[in-house]
């Protein structure tokens, strides 16, 4: 007798802007009518593009990562780096497709942004991190933008805003060195002047990502400036001559990571590399500060798209799925873990697009003082946020596929490997706290934040049918950023504010989330988003649980 093999079918992925309600009501709630009407067919055509070809695609090339020849046949070194087909393909329709391009050409003003972000969106998951090279070529180009160097903006932000694949150049960001990640103020890169007047680079940047691309933006210490950032200039470097070959650029080795290892991630030296500084020759971290707004939003928007396909999967694959005598999208627990999953990915995505929404304005010159204030203080706080969001259900849904999310092959590890970069890049969880509650940004920051609360909360009215669960929600959100004021007014000891940034932060983060849903809700009357506001709210919202800072020390000695 032949034995019978059960055969499970793996998850489906359809069109992920017309599957994706949430993302199509937010754009409708957001955007105008007309601008709409006019960008949908492109989203909906990199819906297709990611659910379809690049995600066929993806798993295809899940085992060729990036090559590093440091030698040709007959001893010549070339560093030569070829990337993995996937990432040729993701070049061609990230140009095409304008990735880059959308918020330069500022077709629909400040809406031009969403736009953007939106398409980002959808390609990010389906591009083996191809958002890595384009999260610093837009931070590039914004820099050089509002540098004021004509003769930069010129020759590189038209290519870097190309639509054409065979023109568009994308841009590195060599910060890290052995010295520190974050802390780049320990910078040990010398910027010398040659005989001719032109700067040369000398030193070794530790992290390199990108390393293909056609330039970088990096800091470097000038001869006779003193210690830490203050003394660290802004240079603009091209990682090739007009012959073809390196400029004073070694490439050491290409790093061994946990995840991103599609990312052609480098090791380097720089031995006299060419370069040209931007703005003036002091204050290179406060020059780069444009760069780091724009990747942070990148971050933040790639880490909600890590979390809503890790979610289409597992929905997929819960429909499909049959235990205890049920598909597993009928069974009571399953279905609990994943709509406290799905209230904690519509949080984290509204608050990653108030942060587009906000740069958005500013390139338009329409940002209030206010406004200005809320977008300097939930930059650092959206990015260390909904990083940490990604990684924990990115982390639920793998599980939920049970051993089957464990096997390399179904190409499931991967996503939670790569997920697990979005707290690091950018600034760490610790260093982005600090960022947002140690610069003198609180004072004028927290009071446009509570201002912002009220104004999404504002939309829950009590009309009797229902809706008495968004005012309650509305006053859990106004009661952490309080207590958060409230706690800051009586602690005043710098060690003790450090030791407690984070949880701050991530109140501060967790209130405006759930205001933001419920203005969703408010606004959309729909059943489904009243229902992720109760979720999120039943959910952790104030965690600024006073610690006995004695006590960790001692936990630690």
């Amino acid at each position: 007798m032949q034995s019978t093999v059960f055969i499970q079918s793996p998850p489906m992925l359809g069109n992920q802007y017309g599957d994706d309600t949430f993302l199509r009501s937010y754009l409708q709630r957001r955007l105008p009518a007309e601008v709409l009407a006019e960008i949908e067919p492109s989203l909906s055509e990199l819906g297709a593009l990611a659910g379809g070809e690049l995600y066929r695609l993806q798993l295809q090339d899940r085992l060729n990562e990036p090559t590093l020849t440091q030698w040709d046949a007959w001893g010549n070194r070339i560093d030569r780096i070829e990337v993995s087909p996937l990432w040729q393909r993701a070049a061609q329709i990230a140009a095409t497709h304008g990735l880059i391009a959308i918020p330069y050409e500022r077709r629909h003003g400040r809406y031009s942004r969403i736009h953007q972000f939106a398409a980002v969106y959808l390609f990010h998951p389906s591009s083996d991190v191809y958002t890595c090279p384009l999260a610093m070529t837009d931070g590039a180009a914004r820099t050089l933008s509002v540098s004021g160097n004509r003769a930069l903006i010129d020759r590189a932000v038209t290519r870097l805003t190309s639509r054409d694949p065979a023109q568009a150049w994308t841009s590195g960001q060599w910060m890290t060195e052995s010295t520190g990640g974050s802390d780049v103020g320990a910078s040990l890169t010398r910027a010398v002047r040659d005989d001719g007047g032109r700067w040369r680079l000398f030193g070794k940047k530790w992290f390199t990502s990108a390393i293909t691309s056609q330039m970088a933006l990096t800091l470097a210490r000038p001869e006779g400036n003193g210690p830490g950032g203050s003394g660290l200039a802004m240079f603009y470097v091209e990682t090739h001559n007009d012959d073809g070959s390196l400029n004073g650029i070694r490439v050491e080795r290409l790093k061994d990571k946990l995840g991103t290892r599609k990312v052609p991630t480098a090791e380097l030296m720089l031995e006299g590399a060419y370069a040209e500084l931007v703005g003036d020759t002091r204050h290179g971290t406060k020059n780069i500060e444009p760069m780091l707004t724009v990747t942070r939003a990148w971050n933040s928007v790639t880490s909600v798209s890590f979390m809503r396909r890790a979610l289409m999967l597992a929905r997929s694959y819960a429909a499909q799925r049959r235990a205890f005598g049920a598909r597993l999208e009928e069974l009571p627990l399953h279905i609990d873990t994943l709509a406290g999953l799905e209230a904690e990915t519509r949080g984290a995505f509204l608050l990653a697009f108030e942060l587009v929404e906000l740069m958005g304005r500013q390139e338009a010159g329409e940002l209030s003082d206010s406004q200005r204030a809320l977008l300097r203080l939930i930059t650092p706080i959206a990015k260390l946020l909904t990083a940490k969001q990604a990684v924990a259900v990115v982390s639920e849904c793998i599980e939920a596929f049970g051993g089957a999310g464990y096997v390399e092959d179904t190409g499931l590890p991967m996503l939670l490997r790569d997920t697990q970069v979005l707290p690091i890049w950018e600034g760490t969880t610790n260093v982005l706290a600090l960022d947002a509650l140690l610069r003198g940004e609180l004072a004028v920051g927290l009071p446009a934040l509570r201002a912002r609360i009220e104004q999404g909360i504002s939309t829950a009215v009590d009309d009797g049918n229902g809706e008495a669960r968004l005012v309650a929600a509305g006053r859990l959100a106004l009661a952490a950023v309080e207590h958060v004021g409230q706690w800051l007014s009586h602690n005043d000891d710098p060690r003790r504010l450090q030791a407690h940034a984070r949880r701050l932060a991530m109140t501060l983060g967790r209130a405006l989330q759930l205001a933001l849903l419920i203005e969703h809700a408010g606004a959309s009357n729909n059943a489904a988003d009243t229902a992720a506001v109760g979720r999120f709210a039943a959910a952790p919202l104030d965690l600024l649980v006073d610690i006995n800072s004695e006590d960790s020390a001692r936990l630690i000695e």
